[in-house]
């Protein structure tokens, strides 16, 4: 009986506890204020994405790029082997240019390093050399664009197509078919390879585009969007063709 009697106290101290709109009334405020923090968290990670990388294969004319953007002058440049970093302001924001060795041996290491960071993702490709190295410029595109932190972030992500002012350049909608068909070819023996390692692993998880089709950038979860510029001349009076990609970084 005493049990009883005390599970009946109990629940009668209990229920109108439940029931008081003051408790419900601060219940709300708790979960209010909750989620509040959550979305500051969220857009406080975010705000510091503000990096935008210059990234691709050596002596596609990334530094001298950085150059320009980050002081709009001709300078001589070497091939980088670490990073170059300037700040960048625009009429929206105040942005982080970040210039990335593009040699095989340091590039992954320094893109690792800054990923995470990035607000923005320029790859530049050599628009007079590209056929001839269509495989590389498609293999390191590849990693970069299957690298988990770039899935899950989704930075804004520019191909572009450097030294046009060269009479061998191609166009940057024939760059982007040479593109889409390579990475078309990379994806199968990637593929393959990682089925030969591990014949378990999803598909959905390691695979570019859409399964089943061939290879194309509108595909993908992140826009990938092309322009066209030239940096090389050292001719201050008669400036480099940089229009387009400095309207896109305006934009970010």
């Amino acid at each position: 009986m005493e049990a009883e009697s005390e599970v009946i106290k109990e629940k009668i101290h209990t229920e109108p506890i439940l029931n008081d709109p003051r408790y419900i009334t601060l219940l709300s405020i708790i979960v209010l204020l909750f989620t509040l923090v959550f979305w500051w968290c969220f857009s406080r990670r975010r705000h510091l994405r503000r990096s935008v990388l210059l990234t691709g294969l050596s002596d596609s004319g990334k530094t001298l790029l950085f150059v320009r953007l980050s002081y709009s002058q001709y300078r001589q440049t070497f091939t980088s082997m670490k990073e170059n970093i300037e700040e960048y302001i625009t009429s929206n924001n105040a942005l982080r240019i970040v210039d990335l060795p593009g040699q095989e041996r340091l590039r992954n290491k320094f893109f690792d390093q800054y990923k995470s960071s990035a607000k923005a993702i320029v790859y530049v490709v050599d628009s007079v050399t590209i056929q001839k190295e269509i495989r590389d410029v498609a293999e390191y595109l590849y990693t970069i664009l299957l690298d988990s932190v770039v899935q899950s972030n989704c930075p804004q992500f520019l191909i572009l197509c450097n030294k046009q002012d060269q009479p061998m350049a191609k166009g940057s909608q024939v760059i982007k078919g040479l593109l889409e068909k390579e990475l078309n070819l990379v994806r199968v023996t990637k593929s393959s390879q990682l089925q030969s390692v591990d014949s378990s692993q999803s598909n959905s998880s390691s695979y570019l585009g859409k399964l089943g089709k061939d290879f194309e950038f509108s595909h993908l979860n992140c826009k990938v969007e092309f322009a066209e510029s030239s940096a090389n001349t050292g001719d201050d009076d008669n400036p480099a063709d940089m229009k387009a990609l400095k309207d896109w970084i305006s934009k970010l």
